[in-house]
């Protein structure tokens, strides 16, 4: 799934131009000319990352990005800054706000790309159309295509974005709710219990490649992505 990719930008030639490239380089993009334009955007549904312009009409770039930071719901989104100003002084300005990155005008399309590949491999690696490969498991997000050895292995929509989450994030326990907001999406408003459904069907796919056991159910907590074998004691099939 291509990730989405808001552009608050007010100068609307730069706005369109930085759209159409995003679309080539087969992001989804959504646009804004201001802060009070943008934050509607975002409460509608989280962007992967903001191309934020520091000058914007009314609030800054600045300001918004330390509100943006403030809020609960979008600290953690990746914000790139756009920007005419040089000066060192101005870049540790914008990074000490918040932001991941920070790119001066005039920049070329291709470098602009490529920082935005940067940022979302580091920091949100499911959104990359890099392939994902864990011990004989490959997962490839341009064919959409999920194999162990020479095996196809075959999913459902909602349980190759899951695997894909988990293959990204291996050995870090993740809540239900957490799931639910990272695969499902924040405004989507679905039983925590959906997520067992979902995991006990992937589950059953892997099982074919003798996979299965890599979703490791930590009681009480999560689930957990993770190749290495829990001890006998402990069950990786029971729900929490």
């Amino acid at each position: 799934m291509a990730a989405k990719i808001l552009i608050v930008e007010d100068e609307a030639a730069i706005q369109e131009l930085i759209a159409y490239n995003l679309q080539q380089a087969g992001y989804e993009s959504v646009c804004a000319e201001n802060a009070e334009k943008a934050m509607v955007l975002i409460n509608d549904a989280l962007p992967d990352l903001i191309l934020l312009d520091w000058m914007l009409p009314g609030m800054s770039g600045v300001e918004f990005a330390k509100m943006l930071r403030r809020n609960e719901r979008s600290r953690l989104i990746p914000i790139i800054m756009l920007t005419a100003r040089t000066q060192e002084a101005d870049k540790v300005a914008g990074l000490e706000i918040g932001a991941d990155d920070y790119i001066t005008k005039p920049f070329s399309p291709r470098e602009l790309i490529a920082r935005i590949n940067a940022v979302l491999r580091r920091l949100i690696p499911e959104a990359s159309d890099e392939v994902v490969e864990m011990d004989g498991l490959r997962l490839d997000p341009v064919n959409h295509r999920v194999t162990a050895g020479n095996k196809e292995i075959e999913l459902g929509p909602t349980e190759y974005r899951l695997l894909h989450f988990m293959m990204t994030h291996t050995e870090r326990v993740y809540s239900r709710s957490q799931l639910l907001d990272r695969v499902w999406g924040d405004h989507v408003f679905v039983e925590e219990r959906t997520v067992d459904v979902h995991i006990r069907r992937l589950r059953k796919a892997l099982e074919l490649a003798g996979k299965d056991e890599w979703i490791q159910t930590v009681r009480g907590a999560g689930y957990r992505f993770s190749a290495i074998a829990l001890p006998p004691t402990k069950a990786s099939d029971v729900e929490i």
